[in-house]
């Protein structure tokens, strides 16, 4: 699948991606939403849609003004029917670009959600455990990578951690925890790529196998909202959002 999305994005949102997460993200969703502007343009009657935005604003300014209970429910109905009209004529504008879009996602996933782990950088593997887990787990990777603290760790607040690091290659690492054995890959290299940093692991006191892949902060690793730092999903929409205004008024569109 991976490769399948590279083939098709990469030789046109490709290039992006060798620029800083926020300046990467801001191409992309500037790409994205002119798509979806253009597209909703040409396939929605923008006569209709113009005439339908005009009505909604009169029929708002009538509910402001009014005093009248009745006269107001009245208003609110033909508000509530117009907008029911719009977002019909609108449906078919989002047919045409929702499984683009998500197929942009997903690639975009690949490539920007996580920074790469670098060759002979150092990294970490964490097996996460359930509560009350003890006991050794041991770790061994094809082709070899070297274990800085050892192959085997005892498991310390229900998790046991490896510090690696390697050239670059994709390294297959297995996981033994008594009689159990997991298999859990791992990218090395200096492209925006990597593989799913978390293994999810069932029926078993250990939960997940995670890589030290860092999570992208296109904003910044100083920057943050109360605390909450935005991903590159969220960086999209902030983004988008405002774009999306911008390109709607140059393209004139309702």
């Amino acid at each position: 699948m991976a490769g399948f999305l590279d083939t098709i994005f990469n030789p046109w949102l490709g290039l992006a991606l060798k620029l800083p997460p926020f300046w990467a993200i801001l191409i992309i969703s500037a790409f994205i939403t002119i798509l979806v502007t253009v597209v909703y343009k040409y396939t929605t009657n923008q006569r209709e849609m113009k005439q339908i935005k005009g009505d909604l604003k009169k029929y708002q300014k009538e509910m402001r003004e009014t005093k009248d209970t009745k006269k107001l429910m009245e208003i609110q109905k033909k508000a509530l029917d117009l907008n029911m009209t719009y977002m019909k004529s609108s449906f078919k504008s989002t047919l045409y670009t929702f499984i683009p879009i998500i197929i942009i996602f997903a690639w975009l996933n690949m490539h920007i959600a996580y920074n790469p782990i670098l060759p002979n950088t150092n990294f970490t593997v964490t097996a996460q455990f359930a509560d009350g887990a003890k006991g050794n787990i041991s770790l061994s990777a094809t082709p070899e990578l070297t274990t800085l603290n050892g192959a085997t760790q005892e498991i310390v607040d229900n998790k046991a951690v490896w510090n690696l690091k390697g050239d670059a290659g994709e390294y297959k690492l297995t996981v033994d925890y008594n009689t159990e054995e997991y298999t859990h890959n791992v990218l090395i290299t200096t492209d925006n790529t990597y593989l799913v940093p978390q293994e999810l692991i069932k029926d078993s006191k250990l939960k997940t196998i995670t890589n030290g892949n860092k999570a992208v902060q296109p904003f910044g690793d100083n920057f943050n909202l109360f605390g909450w730092h935005p991903g590159w999903l969220a960086t999209y929409i902030i983004l988008s959002v405002g774009l999306s205004a911008l390109f709607r008024k140059l393209l004139d569109v309702y």
